[in-house]
């Protein structure tokens, strides 16, 4: 792929994982087709712009909920953050937001509207570019009628290439892929590499029934190591959508506390898949991206996933040439935001394998802040280590002039 031309600034950090706040156009033609399974914006009680599928009951999530670090600069309420960590989160109770989220789309900034406008709201948080994830569509990826979620992913991908390619390389749009079924999943990977993006989303976690291993996703894996075309694996991306148990007495059904604490457990499994089952080794030159879940906690696991490898190797397939984490060295990358501990065992995990994101313009964003916060936690960084994990890493990985 050529390089992307765009403003150096003198090397300003690229965020490897930033959100859009996807239009009203993305969802149009769904609820003719599919009715009440079919994902729709809607106003629901005192929130505007709303995703909802009428079929799950409820709504999914607003639009100034999914955008919330775009309106930080506008607000009233001055900004709480500890040295070394993004905003404290908002307090959706309160009047302000309260009115706020009744505005929906218009209380969003233009950028999110218009591609172009976007380097505004960068030129604030003093960043260059952004690779884009989805923020309404990671609970598609959860769908079970296959229909109706590989025709979300098709519209998604032509009106994200229509949005970034409005940005003059500033924004760097993933298509998202439905591995949910392989044949689809090519046809649809072919079709976006005509589009001409540089990167593409699958599950975090392979559908129960099909796991990564299987000989169904081969052609996958091979069109996408030819085409030197990233996968990442982003938070929140299931291909199965976890049920919610019954309430027992007062206690949730699902522990929000625990289950973003002990988000990793997931993409652990897909990566010993991908590690120890061989995919990795059969597609040397393919790239896997690990997506907003943090990665100070990956060097230990390597340790754990080599012993564990050494322990049982007839578990793993029985051409394995390298350890466990020289795989993971070769071929994958993590995303982190305000992650000390990743900084800090930055030559377990492999400095080539980390990627600085702002999650802009999400809850867990570093926005407006992301310089502050990268100077505090990369205080004692060399110069060369830092511009490869905010700038260098991300640029190389997809074609990006450096």
């Amino acid at each position: 792929m050529a390089a992307v031309p765009m403003s150096d600034k003198n090397q300003l950090p690229i965020s490897c994982d930033s959100h859009v706040v996807e239009a009203p156009e993305v969802f149009a033609g769904l609820v003719e087709r599919f009715g009440d399974e079919a994902p729709r914006i809607a106003s629901v009680g005192d929130e505007a712009d709303a995703m909802v599928i009428p079929a799950r009951g409820g709504r999914i999530l607003g639009a100034i909920k999914a955008g919330i670090a775009s309106t930080r600069i506008g607000r009233a309420a001055d900004l709480r953050r500890r040295p070394g960590h993004k905003p404290a989160p908002e307090n959706f109770a309160g009047p302000e937001l309260r009115e706020l989220c009744r505005r929906g789309y218009a209380g969003l900034s233009e950028g999110f509207v218009n591609g172009a406008a976007r380097g505004a709201d960068q030129e604030v948080d003093g960043v260059a570019a952004e690779v884009l994830y989805p923020s309404y569509f990671f609970s598609i990826f959860g769908l079970e009628n296959l229909d109706l979620l590989t025709v979300c992913f098709r519209n998604y991908n032509d009106w994200i290439a229509g949005y970034s390619k409005a940005s003059n390389g500033r924004l760097i749009a993933l298509a998202l892929i439905p591995l949910h079924d392989p044949a689809r999943g090519a046809a649809e990977l072919e079709r976006i590499l005509k589009l001409g993006f540089r990167g593409a989303c699958i599950p975090c976690t392979a559908p129960e029934e099909r796991p990564y291993r299987d000989p169904a996703y081969e052609p996958i894996w091979s069109m996408a190591e030819e085409a030197g075309l990233p996968l990442s694996m982003h938070v929140g991306t299931n291909a199965t959508q976890r049920r919610p148990q019954p309430s027992q007495g007062s206690q949730p059904r699902i522990d929000p506390i625990a289950g973003y604490a002990s988000a990793a457990i997931s993409i652990q499994r897909t990566l010993t898949e991908l590690i120890c089952q061989g995919v990795a080794h059969r597609h040397p030159n393919l790239k896997f991206v690990v997506a907003e879940f943090n990665a100070g906690w990956i060097a230990n696991w390597l340790e754990r996933l080599d012993q564990g490898y050494f322990r049982a190797r007839s578990a793993a397939a029985n051409y394995l040439n390298l350890r466990p984490s020289e795989y993971w060295a070769r071929q994958f990358l993590a995303t982190f935001e305000d992650d000390r501990a990743a900084v800090l065992v930055r030559e377990l995990v492999g400095v080539a394998n980390l990627m600085w994101g702002s999650d802009y313009p999400h809850l867990d964003s570093t926005f407006p802040c992301s310089r502050q916060v990268l100077d505090e936690i990369m205080r004692d960084v060399p110069g060369p280590e830092r511009y490869a994990i905010t700038r260098g890493n991300v640029a190389r990985l997809y074609g990006l002039a450096q």
